[in-house]
């Protein structure tokens, strides 16, 4: 190289750079912010993969994990969790013009409905709902011989479906398939964010939630904590604990709180993985790319 040219590339070198980095500021702008919420006894800090995943291939995308109900915070009643995940994920939504995507693990997937159901000015985009409990719980875990040693599936709906239960939050969406009665007069959560039960808000609920553009549905049969596992994309225990699909629930059939209507119009994806236990969903690569990365623009 001339010394003219080695001079031109010296004054030159400063501007390639800063185009450069213009260039990347404006690709990570075009990622909508990802909001993620954490499960049972979970906190931000088990996240940190899935952060490193979402920089690697939509860098500059603004994430939030939010810091809330962390720990043994998470046993709360889901409505007083889904109060305070609301006022700390509004103003994110307030800030991003073109929308947001939630990313909700476990637990938290259904804490994310109930906010998509109760705010008529959310903007998501994509809800990914990663290995939640949609349909309910029943199914003897380590989670439920530890928090309840005296108790295994088949009479937990002795304490779940009293006012003292509704008070923990794994209570709030226990779905005992054998005691269906007790579970609609019982459930303040779940029964009532599927409107099995009476619900005044049901219309209003159901519009708030169709407005989202999609809804992916993420599990797995190795999960090992939800159970059953289809229950991650809606699908439950009958009376005989068969499995029956999403669209043989009434919740469906009825439409009761939107399922169907997203469904009708193509708005809903099922991502199925299997070998992963619940623990991994957020760092295993694989379910990253398979079933989160295609839905983060």
């Amino acid at each position: 190289m001339t010394g003219r040219a080695q001079r031109n590339w010296g004054a030159l070198a400063p501007l390639c750079l800063l185009l450069f980095l213009l260039l990347l500021l404006t690709l990570g702008a075009s990622y909508k912010p990802v909001v993620v919420v954490h499960g049972l006894f979970d906190s931000p800090s088990e996240f940190s993969q899935l952060l490193r995943f979402i920089n690697q291939t939509h860098p500059g995308t603004n994430v939030t994990v939010v810091d809330l109900f962390d720990r043994s915070q998470s046993l709360k009643p889901l409505w007083v969790q889904v109060e305070g995940f609301r006022r700390a994920i509004s103003p994110i939504m307030q800030n991003a013009a073109d929308g947001v995507h939630l990313i909700c693990y476990s637990q938290g997937g259904l804490i994310c409905r109930a906010l998509l159901s109760t705010m008529p000015d959310h903007n998501v985009d994509t809800f990914i709902s990663l290995s939640a409990p949609q349909m309910g719980q029943y199914g003897d875990t380590r989670y439920l011989r530890w928090l309840f040693p005296r108790y295994v599936k088949s009479n937990l709906y002795r304490f779940c479906y009293t006012r003292l239960g509704q008070d923990v939050s794994i209570c709030n969406y226990w779905n005992d398939p054998h005691h269906r009665d007790l579970y609609l007069n019982s459930s303040n959560f779940l029964a009532l964010l599927n409107s099995e039960r009476v619900n005044p808000n049901a219309t209003a609920w159901k519009r708030n939630l169709v407005r989202i553009r999609k809804l992916v549905l993420v599990g797995g049969p190795d999960d090992g904590v939800i159970t059953p596992w289809q229950s991650s994309l809606f699908a439950f225990y009958n009376l005989n604990e068969t499995v029956t699909d999403m669209e043989q629930q009434l919740v469906y059939l009825h439409d009761s709180f939107g399922l169907k209507t997203l469904d009708a119009r193509g708005a809903i994806a099922r991502c199925q993985v299997p070998g992963v236990p619940h623990t991994a969903w957020h760092s295993n690569r694989t379910v990253y790319e398979a079933c989160l990365a295609p839905w983060l623009s």
